[in-house]
């Protein structure tokens, strides 16, 4: 009896030694301490998607990315004055465009990975707790949150929804311009704005699901938002980066997109 107590307490820490070991190898694997970071320059839109994506990107790569989130026009400017990012996720195809004529870029064209969907948020204690187009129309709305036209394409996205409506003239002093599209959608949950043309990705997020619902428009209102992609030519981590662009165009991550608020390409 004693040698089979011996026998099984033998080998039960052997079967716990090896789990630890296996853990540390995936642990070791998941960390890589000497791989490079990759710097990723994202449009402002993918703050609430692309977070665990990197981290599942790590998990299966061992490569870890970190990711700076701005409007488009500022990512570009940056990367345009020499900022070493390694990839860049734009919220349109014009602004990694400019990257490319730069002679910046791997490809010669923007990749495209996503495209975008515009809707129109309120809070659930405001005027108009379930929002729809004749919300746009009320006057009794002072507040339209929307990203800065100049810097972010959701903004000129929600330009041209309001132009194809009719309401842009009426609605233009009414505007409350923001930085960028996350910007934008925190102005319509704080009620800093009665309402917001923002992003689905924003609008999908647990804080404004909570706080609000959104009306998602018409998609003949305004052009696609189609949203590019370029590897940069000057980065040692190219080849890294185009794998982080492989996975991200995979069908499973496309899939992920999709329920994040993202229309998959492919």
């Amino acid at each position: 009896m004693l040698n089979r107590m011996r026998s099984c307490g033998t080998a039960a820490m052997v079967a716990v030694l090896s789990f630890l070991g296996l853990g540390a190898l995936r642990f070791a694997h998941a960390q890589q301490p000497g791989q490079p970071t990759l710097r990723i320059a994202a449009a402002a839109d993918l703050g609430p998607v692309l977070p665990p994506l990197l981290e599942r990107f790590e998990r299966q790569t061992g490569i870890h990315a970190e990711a700076s989130y701005q409007s488009s026009a500022a990512l570009t400017m940056q990367m345009l004055n020499g900022a070493p990012f390694d990839l860049f996720l734009s919220a349109d195809l014009s602004y990694p465009q400019r990257i490319v004529a730069a002679g910046l870029a791997v490809s010669a064209a923007p990749i495209p990975y996503a495209r975008g969907t515009l809707v129109l948020f309120t809070r659930h204690d405001s005027r108009w707790p379930v929002p729809k187009l004749d919300t746009l129309r009320d006057p009794a709305l002072r507040r339209l949150a929307i990203a800065n036209p100049d810097r972010a394409p959701y903004g000129r996205a929600a330009l041209a929804a309001l132009t194809s409506l009719g309401l842009l003239e009426a609605l233009k002093p009414r505007m409350v311009t923001a930085e960028n599209i996350a910007q934008a959608a925190q102005f319509a949950e704080t009620g800093n704005a009665d309402a917001g043309l923002i992003s689905l990705t924003a609008a999908l997020t647990p804080a404004l699901r909570s706080a609000g619902s959104y009306f998602v428009l018409p998609r003949d209102l305004y052009p696609p938002i189609t949203q590019g992609a370029v590897v940069l030519a000057k980065s040692p981590r190219r080849q890294n980066a185009q794998r982080l662009l492989d996975f991200l165009l995979s069908p499973e991550m496309q899939r992920q997109l999709a329920l994040s608020g993202l229309q998959p390409v492919r």
